[in-house]
């Protein structure tokens, strides 16, 4: 198992967040399990053609969201599934829930307002 990663030029989608989805997205789907070492960042950045920095940001983005870890010196690694990433979710969800509600929106309302905009950030496959 290897990573994949395809830059598309002319996506409208910058570069790092392409980087960034698509180790999600393959952490997710197991393509690359847990404990998998990363490439460096500027092993990373050269096979793809794009900056260092470009990759460092995706990288830090995927720490942030729990989806890999950074070990010092040893490398960055696919994080235990999901575990950060869930408990960040469940939080922003009830961030959410709390705001709705004190704007008195209707449950069915907020429910609306939420798979609008998750059917807008994962397309309209949703």
């Amino acid at each position: 198992m290897t990573l994949k990663i395809d830059i598309e030029d002319d996506a409208g989608i910058a570069p790092y967040e392409q980087v960034r989805a698509q180790i999600s997205e393959q952490a997710r789907a197991g393509a690359l399990p847990v404990g998998y070492r990363l490439p460096t960042v500027r092993g990373l950045a050269e096979e793809l053609g794009l900056a260092a920095n470009t990759v460092a940001k995706a990288y830090r983005a995927l720490e942030s969201d729990g989806v890999i870890e950074t070990r010092g010196r040893n490398g960055t690694f696919v994080a235990a599934a999901g575990s950060a990433a869930e408990r960040e979710a469940v939080s922003a969800a009830q961030a959410y829930a709390d705001r709705v509600r004190r704007l008195g929106l209707s449950e069915a309302a907020a429910l609306a307002a939420a798979r609008d905009a998750l059917r807008a950030a994962y397309g309209a496959s949703g």
